[in-house]
């Protein structure tokens, strides 16, 4: 290729794109210095003009995303009002709330909202009690158990035992066993300056759960007590029985008997076996044996007699003069809706009063919560039509024509009224519009509260709730409830349909951009990083051309 010819192919290739910079082509052309095309920047310059559309259909983007954005963030709103509405129209909810008051700290009454206002008489006269026993002390929690069965029985005779001697060797270890079984009972060792004890209490009141113990065994090849301090310690007073499998005797204690004592008696029974004392370094314990082929048999450890602290009892009282016997001291059912917890008995002659009443504390912070959950959303809704003069613009949703509705909605609740016999009872209403609660609206748009009048008007908690509630679940609370609904419900509301059409708006502007990208754009990339990489790979073969050029005209003197 000549040298003038290799110029004009450059310049025809410059003067086929506008991003070629024609003077320096020049500037190298006539001997100058220059840097080259840079073939990345020029490409990416010219890729960058080629993506106009993509940037108008990003920049809808963005302000789609700004619109749904709005959009979820009102329903979010008017989701928490249409909670308020919900609660207030529930006939269990805050407006049925109920307070309970007693004149006396031995009841204290709770009520649901079943519960119908009115004053009930209670007097007690007995607490409900547990069952509960104990055994003598012993020298500690470790100390060593006989081998004996524990028989704990309920009050419908059914028997839990546990084998002592063979694992369970001691206080601790019985009361571990005890507390791991199903005997409905919580056992514990008690530990005072006279030693370790066992006791068990049972883990309900009433008659009905009143269990018995008892600690001996029958059958045995051979039998031991528990272990006390010396064979001198003296016993507590009792009885108890002893057989060899054919025969049996009762054995008397008196207090202060020492184990040798009741071992002469047993012998002196003439049964089946013998009874010994056997004393170690941990101290003395009775020892019975069989003489023949028989076997032990004894119906209580004389050194461990559990003792009977309390049977279990139910309640006694009377509710408005009518007399109830209860299991526990939680009393439900002697007055629909109202749960009497018992603390202590009533002195005779002066019963408690409890008093059941509208919860106008719940029923105050239910409104407030309304009135400042609207006030929210409204907010949220109007700013989308305030001018900001940062932005020099308006909400993302100015132009959107079902938020003014939305808007007028919402600003709507100030006009609603109920009729005149619009409640549960038919009689007249007291309470027909918000301003009669205190609930009054501002220039703005946005509610307030006047707590004083609110209180005047929940003197008649029933005409309030009557005013929300209607005849017939269909008073304002339904009404305005429905209304914000038809905006923000989640599957077939306005802003849902809205937010829907817009995510789809959003996809095919994006399937617009990927097209673009990997068709024209991709495409385009590949032309122009050819046609400047030429431009460039010619620009750097100027100098050596011109010197041809100039070597051909003779012009060789450099001068």
């Amino acid at each position: 290729m000549s040298s003038t010819s290799s110029i004009g192919s450059l310049l025809g290739s410059a003067s086929s794109s506008s991003t070629l910079n024609l003077s320096t082509l020049l500037q190298t052309a006539t001997g100058s210095s220059s840097s080259g095309i840079d073939v990345s920047s020029a490409v990416a310059a010219a890729v960058y003009a080629a993506r106009a559309p993509e940037r108008q259909w990003q920049t809808q983007q963005s302000t789609i995303k700004s619109q749904i954005s709005a959009l979820t963030t009102i329903q979010t709103a008017l989701a928490q009002v249409t909670t308020d509405l919900n609660d207030l129209n529930n006939l269990q909810g805050s407006l049925s709330a109920r307070a309970v008051s007693s004149s006396s700290s031995s009841v204290i009454g709770i009520a649901t909202s079943s519960a119908s206002v009115g004053s009930h008489t209670v007097s007690v006269q007995a607490l409900a009690t547990s069952a509960s026993w104990y055994s003598p002390a012993m020298a500690g929690s470790t100390a060593a158990l006989g081998t004996s069965t524990l028989t704990i029985t309920s009050a419908d005779n059914q028997q839990t035992t546990f084998t002592t001697g063979a694992g369970v060797n001691s206080l601790s270890a019985l009361a571990s066993a005890i507390n791991s079984s199903s005997a409905g009972v919580s056992a514990s060792v008690v530990t005072d300056s006279t030693g370790a004890r066992l006791a068990l209490v049972g883990s309900k009141t009433g008659s009905a759960s009143d269990f018995s113990v008892s600690y001996g065994t029958s059958g045995a090849s051979a039998w031991s007590s528990t272990t006390v301090a010396s064979a001198s310690t003296g016993l507590a007073a009792g009885s108890f029985q002893v057989g060899d499998g054919t025969n049996s005797a009762t054995i008397a204690v008196n207090a202060g008997d020492t184990l040798a004592t009741v071992a002469g008696n047993i012998n002196s029974q003439g049964l089946g076996i013998s009874a010994s004392v056997v004393s170690t370094s941990s101290g003395s314990y009775l020892s019975i044996t069989p003489t023949g082929s028989g076997t032990v048999s004894v119906s209580n450890d004389p050194t461990f007699t559990l003792n009977r602290a309390a049977t279990a009892t139910n309640a006694s009282l009377t509710v408005d003069g009518i007399p109830l016997s209860n299991a526990s001291n939680t009393v439900t059912g002697a007055v629909t809706g109202l749960t009497l917890n018992l603390q202590s008995t009533t002195p005779s002659g002066s019963p408690a009063s409890v008093a059941v009443a509208a919860d106008t504390s719940t029923i105050s912070t239910a409104l407030a919560k309304f009135v400042s959950d609207y006030n929210s959303a409204l907010s949220t809704v109007s700013s989308q039509f305030t001018y900001s003069s940062t932005t020099s613009s308006q909400g993302a949703l100015s132009g959107d024509s079902s938020m003014r509705t939305l808007q007028s909605t919402l600003l709507g609740i100030a006009s609603y009224t109920s009729g005149s016999s619009n409640n549960s009872t038919g009689s007249s209403s007291t309470v027909s519009s918000l301003s009669a609660l205190g609930i009054s609206m501002n220039d703005d748009g946005s509610l307030s509260l006047d707590n004083t009048k609110l209180q005047t008007a929940l003197a008649n908690p029933t005409a309030v709730q009557n005013f929300f509630q209607g005849a017939s679940l269909n008073g304002f609370a339904q009404t305005f409830s429905k209304q914000i609904n038809a905006f923000s419900n989640v599957a077939t509301g306005t802003i849902t349909n809205e937010v829907n059409n817009l995510n789809s708006q959003y996809t095919d502007l994006q399937s617009h951009i990927d097209d673009y990208e990997s068709g024209y754009i991709a495409s385009q990339t590949t032309v122009l990083t050819a046609m400047y990489s030429k431009a460039e790979i010619a620009l750097q073969q100027l100098p050596s051309q011109l010197k041809e050029i100039q070597a051909q005209l003779g012009n060789n003197s450099g001068g």
